[in-house]
């Protein structure tokens, strides 16, 4: 490992959840940077329109 030495100064009870938590919150950081800073991820996320449906075609169908 590159950097064994480190765990002589830092705890591995310590090192680890910290920099977990560390990556938890960049990641977090960066979804919310997306979701209020663009358009086009909540369009992207909420998925297609739905298309609404008439009840006049079938009505105008039934006339003929």
């Amino acid at each position: 490992m590159i950097y064994g030495k480190i765990w002589t100064v830092v705890k591995p009870s310590v090192g680890i959840p910290l920099f977990l938590s560390a990556v938890a919150i960049g990641s977090f950081s960066v979804h919310v940077a997306l979701l209020t800073n663009t358009t086009w991820v909540k369009r992207f996320l909420n998925g297609p329109a739905v298309m609404e449906t008439t009840a006049a075609a079938p009505a105008a169908a039934a006339k003929k």
